[in-house]
């Protein structure tokens, strides 16, 4: 780990962002999207960033594998010691509607947790980056995640919130690794996902809220194993520690009550 590059990965996730930005740049009219699973949305601005960045974190380090949203069927790689772990655009659905809500996010993971994660997002002007163990920053500005102890009235990434639930909306992104970095940049308290996800949506933003002292499991409070070659996680939750049994109990009796949805 200690040979490879991480200045030359951030510099990459910057120039995929700034692919990303030029093909957004052209609009709706011009960019071919289609759906490649119900709701599930893909544009021809996913498959060039992702094209750009196998080719240059494969020749970066040779011998990782690769496990991608846009291309993770062939599962290259995935299960190897270091293997990349990349969303090309993560937020599809914020970038074709010409909102700045998407990011390019990359994990590298050893074995099975992620080492070093950035989150390019280009339309917001901020870079996030962390390395396991070392640090975790936003446009070079080091961050500490929430530490809110009061359930109540604490803030979460949404549209709108109903009354009753006594939670304070803020703005929701729809990139989930975004919103999860908002908890890591104490912008939010708690982020939590009860769908059948993929790694590559939380792998680079685990780290970069892990490192900044927030809690980051699945959506039923148990550790998160990545680099498997199915690539698939039962939600999400991150938040302050301080809010860990708190949130684990409420996601785990919604849970119980409606079920995982997929």
């Amino acid at each position: 780990m200690t040979d490879i590059d991480f200045d030359r990965v951030v510099a990459i996730a910057r120039e995929a962002g700034a692919l990303a930005m030029r093909h957004w740049a052209l609009g709706r009219k011009e960019s071919n999207i289609w759906e490649k699973s119900p709701g599930q949305i893909v544009s021809d601005a996913d498959l060039a960033v992702d094209r750009f960045l196998r080719s240059e974190l494969e020749k970066l380090v040779p011998s990782a594998g690769w496990l991608s949203e846009e291309t993770h069927i062939d599962n290259s790689g995935a299960g190897a010691d270091l293997t990349w772990v990349v969303d090309p655009i993560d937020g599809t659905k914020d970038y074709v509607a010409g909102k700045t809500g998407w990011c390019v996010s990359i994990a590298l993971v050893q074995n099975d947790a992620p080492i070093f994660g950035v989150l390019d997002a280009p339309a917001m002007k901020e870079t996030w980056v962390a390395k396991a163990g070392s640090h975790t920053e936003v446009n070079g500005r080091a961050i500490l995640a929430t530490r809110r102890s009061r359930y109540e009235g604490c803030r979460i990434p949404a549209e709108s919130l109903p009354p009753e639930m006594k939670l304070t909306a803020v703005s929701k992104p729809n990139s989930i690794a975004l919103r999860m970095a908002m908890v890591a940049d104490d912008r939010a308290d708690v982020v939590a996902s009860t769908r059948w996800g993929h790694e590559w949506d939380i792998a680079a933003a685990h780290v970069i809220a892990a490192e900044a002292g927030a809690i980051v499991t699945n959506a039923l409070g148990e550790t998160l194993v990545y680099n498997g070659t199915h690539g698939k996680a039962l939600g999400v939750l991150c938040c302050s520690p301080n809010l860990f049994e708190t949130a684990v109990e409420r996601i785990g009796k919604y849970v119980t009550d409606h079920g995982a949805s997929h």
